[in-house]
């Protein structure tokens, strides 16, 4: 097989590339390395790195049997300090990734997320759910993103007959997210490692799901191994508030950390969860990490980075 990853020198992608190279695949990784790292990626000769931004529309020589268009700036931090990029990322990258995927006649998934269904209303979130969004507030640069890019997936698919799968991706943590990451996970272990104070914004009453990351590449490879439109929820239906996973990362590093309060950012959904009914009926998925076991591992990487 010969594999397309954008965005593959980010978190995920990383790992998506990691386990296709351990199969001793060809492997393609385009990234312009805005939020990426070089260094997420193993040096391998089956590995080529073309560092450029999927907006400008590069050449890139097939063919490809499969793209996974994963680019795109993720946390917070990140797509509030790239707005416009991530904006043009969702929309003319989603379209340039496109079609390539006309040109070569390839698989294609596209990574979604969560935050499509913004502060929902309904709980816990199936696809059928249309979600809560703010267009116009400080958020909406990804979620509006990537609902665009979910909707000319669609198109593509429709029209053209491209073999596409949506994939709606929910908190995933694990191994190579940025320290300054800004989401919960890294930002919590960080200051609890470090014994400071750990900062929760809201009354930390606030819940989402975590999905090490293992279990997420899994659910991935299984999903472009069927030809299904999406889109499929990926993500691990166990619910936690914020305060719970402060408390837990204080434990599990044995930390003196105290937890402090700030105020909660505009349109910080109050509750996110994933019903996974479908992807446990398409490809007999369901997480295996248990947040404390995920905990661990993570904790035990930023020890020795």
């Amino acid at each position: 097989m010969r594999i397309l990853i954008t965005g593959g020198a980010g978190f995920i992608g990383s790992h998506l590339a990691e386990y296709y190279l351990n199969k001793n695949e060809d492997v393609v990784v385009i990234d312009n390395l805005i939020t990426g790292k070089k260094e997420n990626l193993p040096e391998d000769p089956k590995l080529n790195f073309i560092k450029a931004d999927i907006n400008d529309n590069p050449k890139i020589d097939g063919p490809f049997d499969i793209i996974f268009h994963l680019a795109s700036p993720a946390s917070p931090k990140d797509y509030l300090d790239f707005p416009i990029e991530t904006m043009t990322t969702g929309s003319i990258g989603t379209i340039n990734t496109l079609e390539w995927a006309r040109d070569f006649e390839c698989r294609y998934i596209f990574a979604s997320t969560s935050e499509v269904y913004g502060d929902p209303s309904v709980h816990p979130q199936d696809e059928s759910y249309f979600g809560n969004v703010n267009p116009i507030g400080p958020r909406s640069v990804y979620d509006e993103a990537k609902r665009f890019g979910e909707a000319i997936t669609s198109a593509y698919r429709r029209r053209y007959g491209l073999k596409t799968t949506i994939i709606r991706i929910f908190n995933t943590y694990g191994p190579r997210m940025k320290k300054t990451d800004g989401r919960a996970v890294p930002t919590f272990v960080e200051q609890a490692i470090k014994d400071k104070s750990i900062t929760i914004f809201g009354d930390g009453s606030q819940t989402r799901s975590f999905c090490y990351i293992d279990d997420l590449i899994r659910a991935i490879i299984k999903i472009s191994q069927i030809d299904h439109p999406g889109p499929v929820n990926l993500g691990n239906p166990t619910e936690y508030t914020i305060l719970e996973l402060a408390k837990l990362i204080i434990k599990l590093t044995n930390s003196k950390s105290k937890i402090t309060y700030q105020s909660l950012p505009e349109d910080d959904p109050q509750r996110r969860c994933p019903d996974i009914k479908l992807a446990q009926s398409l490809i007999d998925w369901q997480p295996q990490v248990s947040l404390e076991d995920g905990l661990k591992r993570y904790v035990g990487w930023v020890k020795n980075i």
